[in-house]
């Protein structure tokens, strides 16, 4: 007599667990911002939820596609927002491992830098553009994600890629280079030494501010060193900034600066090194945009 065996669990992951690092990783980089990234994600999984599991042939395509139009839809309501903020609008920060720097395109693809030229795409060419170049789908995948002709596609995906390299700009990335020149600037802005910062900014330097109309900010762009130098060390001598940290971390995927206050993230600066000194300098300090600063598994 063969004895029967209690059924056994599955043990096979969900497809939303096992895929979600790369669906956020999607959404992110289309978005922009932790925090809509993450809310992104609960509504694909609510629609995944949904879905009879025994008709979808292949779930990791089928969840891209849902964030990737899920993220069009977004950020295509989220435009006329943007274009009625307060001062500059910055991408929200996301503290990142050092271990991203390993994988240079990765690294790159979520860097400052990029994120900010991202957003001079449509949203339909931003995600034709990182489902190529980031994520490397074929032209046909993603033609078959965004329900688009490939011949379309193919087209769009010129068009943005030609678009992003016009607008990148050259910088270092020498990781060494980059740690002595973040620890030389930290120094001189706790120091109030306005003459040392102003040697670690580059002749064309150029400052962006991100406060949201809720803590000092530049309403407008910053340039040159002697603007740039003063305006910093004037912000970081404010009286409710009164024992201010500032430390070195990890943040989309480059060594930055990140400033705490009584232990809490109050903001970061991401900038560009070019010839070994600062040339883009991007400062967070919007605090509804520092979520992404707390770790996450």
């Amino acid at each position: 007599m063969i004895e029967s065996k209690p059924d056994r669990p599955d043990t096979q992951p969900d497809p939303f667990t096992e895929h979600r690092r790369l669906l956020f990783a999607t959404a992110y980089r289309m978005l922009g911002s932790v925090a809509d990234a993450e809310d992104l994600l609960q509504d694909a999984w609510l629609t995944w939820s949904g879905v009879d599991r025994s008709q979808v042939g292949n779930p990791r395509a089928y969840l891209v596609r849902a964030v990737t139009n899920l993220a069009i839809n977004r950020l295509t309501s989220a435009r006329a927002t943007r274009e009625s903020y307060v001062g500059p609008w910055l991408p929200e920060p996301w503290l990142t491992t050092p271990d991203i720097a390993e994988e240079a395109e990765l690294a790159d693809s979520v860097s400052m830098a990029m994120l900010v030229v991202l957003e001079t795409l449509g949203p339909v060419e931003r995600a034709v553009f990182l489902l190529r170049e980031v994520f490397g789908y074929s032209h046909a995948e993603i033609a078959q994600t965004l329900d688009r002709p490939e011949a379309t596609i193919r087209q769009i995906a010129h068009r943005a890629r030609s678009h992003v390299q016009a607008r990148r700009s050259r910088f270092d990335t020498d990781a060494a280079a980059r740690q002595q020149v973040t620890e030389r600037f930290m120094a001189a802005c706790a120091g109030g030494d306005l003459n040392a910062v102003m040697a670690l900014l580059a002749p064309d330097v150029a400052a962006w501010s991100d406060g949201g109309g809720k803590v000092t900010a530049a309403l407008r762009p910053l340039h040159g060193p002697d603007a740039v130098a003063r305006w910093m060390l004037g912000v970081l001598a404010k009286p409710r900034l009164h024992g201010v940290a500032m430390e070195s971390a990890d943040i989309n995927g480059e060594q930055s600066v990140l400033f705490t206050l009584h232990g809490q993230p109050i903001g970061t600066l991401c900038f560009d090194l070019v010839d070994g000194r600062l040339q883009h300098l991007r400062l967070q300090a919007n605090p509804d945009k520092l979520g992404g600063l707390t770790p996450r598994p």
